[in-house]
Order: structure tokens, then sequence, then C-alpha cells
């Protein structure tokens, strides 16, 4: 349920109510700046390859359209691997899930860049993939460990821009790279540039997972978790209570199902798809870009990649105002659930508590997250057929690149509303939630970046992204029906929650009393 974890931060021994986190402003962009700088793995190592893909098959000896293939395999294992490693995260922490995975990263690196054959090359990419697509979920999740639903949305919005930037710079220097240097230093770029991050979050990153750290306050006898979290203590100008390490009702365990489980639920399954399907259509548009360019525009391979500026200023543009438009639109919806409540003659805490905003399970969470959809989703329907119909008849390239623009900028905006509202539903499973859309997203952009090629051949450009585009008013019925069911979808899986609290509960009381009986 949103913000139940959330609410229920340590409170002081005096009674005083405890800060919801006691990063401060400048620790709380500190920690947002590490985690999008973390994310940036994901796309860089996705972006950076595709001007290097013809030098790779000459190179290999093998085909185009079998390099082709690894790109397939990287969006399949960056869609399965966070499965593992969200679950892992949202019960060790986030540093030690850091650590590991971007180790992957590190080793997968290098060794791409000393690879001699086809298949090394697809196995160290799925590994590569692997490693990086886990730091946008375990991210997404220190985002929502630090802060509140109503500043939410701005800090992810800045989270991913970070991670979107390599959208547009990612190409530009894979190709220079290849052009100067040989395809080989693309990876060894990465392998240290990974390299110097690992050692940099080893000293900077705090453990934020509220399980073992609480609101931040928490003294840990694990040296992995107290360490940098105790200097942030003593720097932090927010004035809180030390406390002890949060002790839950039970053990904690690694449950990889758990993904699957959010991704089918009732109160996830129409946001994530809706989601999933606008960003595999993106992903297949942008796929389809430099072949298009090239053949139908003349376009040269270092040309193709700074057409893709575009489509990656577009995202990094609308990840930073969607997520100021998200805050602005909770605090509207907030104020207006108070004074429909207050009207009614029914008590409210202070409007300042976050309680106010994250316990009450009558909060009509989905009109404070979704109203924003349907306006994005239009308009990225509008940015597609544009681009299909306008390379279709040759128009101008200007018009089909600006397009991009529009394209990148709606689907991150999407993204931002449907990872935001997750992060509120699920706050005991950030990095699962943020998996399972992932897991979504991924195979769906796999599986569209595999046909978009021969449908195009099949129909032509125009009538292809025409099709698509039906499917994308198809898919906004789920908006919809989130609109209308979510908040009954979420009131029931409280119910059910605490159903099944109170029958551990009783459980645990009554395998005491036997074991005393039989002392």
């Amino acid at each position: 349920m949103a913000g139940r974890s959330e609410a229920n931060a340590p409170s002081s021994s005096s009674g005083a109510a405890e800060p919801y986190s006691i990063f401060d402003h400048r620790q709380k962009a500190l920690i947002t700046f590490l985690a999008a700088t973390a994310a940036t793995f994901s796309a860089s190592a996705s972006n950076i390859y595709f001007p290097a893909l013809p030098a790779i098959a000459h190179d290999l000896d093998v085909s185009i359209e079998l390099v082709s293939l690894t790109v397939t395999s990287y969006l399949i294992f960056q869609g399965i691997a966070p499965s593992i490693w969200g679950p892992l995260s949202d019960v060790k922490g986030r540093r030690i899930t850091y650590f590991c995975t971007l180790l992957v990263f590190f080793v997968a690196c290098i060794g791409l860049a000393e690879t001699r054959n086809y298949a090394t090359l697809v196995v160290l990419r799925a590994l590569q993939s692997s490693g990086s697509a886990s730091t946008v979920a375990v991210g997404s999740a220190v985002i929502g460990d630090i802060t509140t639903p109503a500043e939410r949305g701005s800090y992810l919005g800045i989270f991913q821009a970070g991670l979107l930037a390599p959208v547009a710079v990612g190409p530009v220097i894979g190709g220079a790279l290849a052009a100067s240097l040989g395809w080989r230093s693309i990876f060894w770029f990465l392998a240290i540039y990974s390299g110097i991050y690992l050692t940099a979050q080893a000293f900077l990153l705090p453990e934020t997972l509220r399980s073992l750290v609480g609101n931040g306050s928490a003294v840990s006898s694990n040296p992995v978790t107290r360490f940098p979290l105790n200097i942030y203590q003593k720097l932090t100008k927010v004035k809180f209570n030390h406390q002890d390490q949060p002790q839950g009702p039970k053990k904690l365990k690694i449950d990889i199902s758990a993904p699957i489980r959010i991704l089918f639920s009732k109160q996830a399954i129409c946001p994530i798809i809706f989601l999933a399907l606008y960003y595999a259509i993106w992903q297949m548009s942008i796929t389809a870009m430099s072949v298009l360019f090239s053949e139908r525009y003349g376009l040269s391979t270092t040309q193709i990649g700074l057409t893709y500026i575009a489509n990656g200023a577009g995202t990094v543009s609308g990840t930073l105002v969607t997520g100021w438009m998200l805050d602005k639109e909770y605090e509207r919806v907030k104020k207006q659930y108070e004074a429909d409540k207050s009207q009614n003659g029914l008590e409210l805490g202070s409007q300042d508590s976050p309680t106010v905003q994250d316990d009450d399970v009558d909060f009509p969470l989905e009109k404070a997250r979704f109203r924003l959809a349907p306006i994005f989703a239009l308009l990225q329907c509008a940015s597609i057929i544009t681009f299909g119909w306008t390379i279709e008849y040759r128009v101008h390239i200007a018009v089909p690149i600006i397009t991009t623009f529009f394209t990148g900028w709606t689907v991150i905006s999407i993204a931002s509303i449907v990872t935001t509202y997750l992060l509120d539903v699920f706050s005991e499973q950030k990095a699962a939630s943020t998996a399972s859309l992932n897991l979504a997203r991924c195979l769906l952009a796999a599986g569209g970046t595999s046909i978009v090629m021969p449908i195009i051949s099949a129909v032509g450009v125009g009538f292809a992204f025409t099709i698509a585009i039906a499917v994308q008013i198809l898919a906004l019925g789920g908006v919809a029906i989130q609109w209308k069911y979510g908040g009954g979808w979420r009131l029931d899986a409280e119910k059910a929650r605490r159903q099944a609290e109170q029958e551990d509960g009783t459980a645990s009381v009554s395998s005491i009393d036997q074991r005393e009986t039989a002392l």
C-alpha cells in the first residue's frame, strides 16, 4: 500500500515526530546524482554501441544481422536481470547490490574489449546487460527511500535525466571512439568509467534501505551499512535522534518472484503494460531511424549519430519538466482532498506532515499521478505518425528529426508517471516494482525492435507506424481502468495485508506460548 512503510519512520524516544528522512537537500542532491550516474551505465552500454555495429561485423567476420541480434539479447537480459537484483536490494541493501551489479558490468566490459569471436560477444553482451540494467531499478528504489511522495516526482525527474543523457550523447561518443581508436575502445571506455564510479560509490553513497537504516538515523553494527552513513549523520542539517537498527516482525527473504507477482497484480498490470507498449514503439522508431535515414536520406554513420541528439534532448528535458509537474499535481490533489475531508468534518493531521498523504488509503493517488498521462500519450501518437509518414514521403529530414524530440519527451514523461506511481504503491518493494516495469518494457521492446524492419518492408514506413499508434490508443484504456478502479484495488490489497499480518502475529504468539508451556 502506498506509504505504509514510509509513514513508519522511527520516532524518537522523547515522542517527538522524527523526520521522514535525515538527509538534507544537499545530501539528497548528492545521493540522487550518484544514483543517476550509476543508471547511465544501462543506457550508455546500449546506445554507445550502435555506431560500431558495422565495424564489429567486419572485424568478427559475421553479418550485420547477426551483430544486430546482440542488441535484442541485450534488451532481453536488460529486462530479466533486475528481477533478481531488485529483490536482493530490497532485502540486503542498496550498497551491496550496487557493488555486485557494477562489478559484473566492469568485468564484462573488459571481456568485450578483448573478445575475438561472435559467440563470446553474445555471451558477454548479455552479461554486461545483466550488470548494467539493474542500476535503474536500484536507483529508483534509492530515490524512493529518501523522498516522500510529495517531492518524489522532482527527484525522480533528475534521476531519469541522468539515466537518459546517454541516449543523446552515447551514439556520438561511440561513433567518435570507433572511428578514431577502434570499436574495442568503446568497451575500454565503459570499463574505466565504471571502475571510477565503483570507487566513488564506495566512499560517497550511503545505505538507504529503510528496513536497514530507517530514515537514515539508525546506528548499524555492519560496517558496509554504517559507512558512509555515519558521515551523513554528522553533516546533515536535519535534526534527528539516533535510532537502533530497525527490527521487522520477521526476517525478510529474497523473493525473486516478487517482480512477476507485482507485474500481474491488479494494482500494477494496467499502467505497466500501458508504459511498456509506448516504450516499445519508441524503441522501434529509434531502431529503424538509422536504417531509414541512411536509405532514404543518404546520411553517413557520423551524421546518423548526430540525428539522435534530438531524441536524447527530448528525453532529458521531458523527465525534468514532468517531475516538477508531478509534484505540483500531487500538491493540488492533496490540498483538494484535505479541503474535502475538512468540509465533511473529518479530522486531519498537519498539512505539512507526510503521514497525511502517505497513510490515508482513501487518498486519490490515481488522480494525483495519472491526470497528465493521456495528454502525453496522445502527443506521442501524433509525433510517431508524423515521423512515419514524413519519412514515407521523404519530407525534409528536419521534420522527422524534430518529431523524435517530442517522442522522447512524451515517452519519458509517461515513464516518470508510472514509475512514481509504482514507488508510491509498492513502498516496501521499491526495487522489485521497478524491476517488474523494466521486465515488461524491455521484453516488449526486444520483440518490437526485431519485427519493426520486416513490417516496414511489408507495408511501408507510414502504415507501419500507423499500426503502432493504433496499438498505443488501445493501450491508453489501461490508464482509464486504473483511474476508475485503482483506488479500490489498493484498498483491497491493504485490507488483505493487514489481515495477513494479524494472522502471522497470532501464529507467532501461539508458537511462543507453546514453547513456554513445553519448558
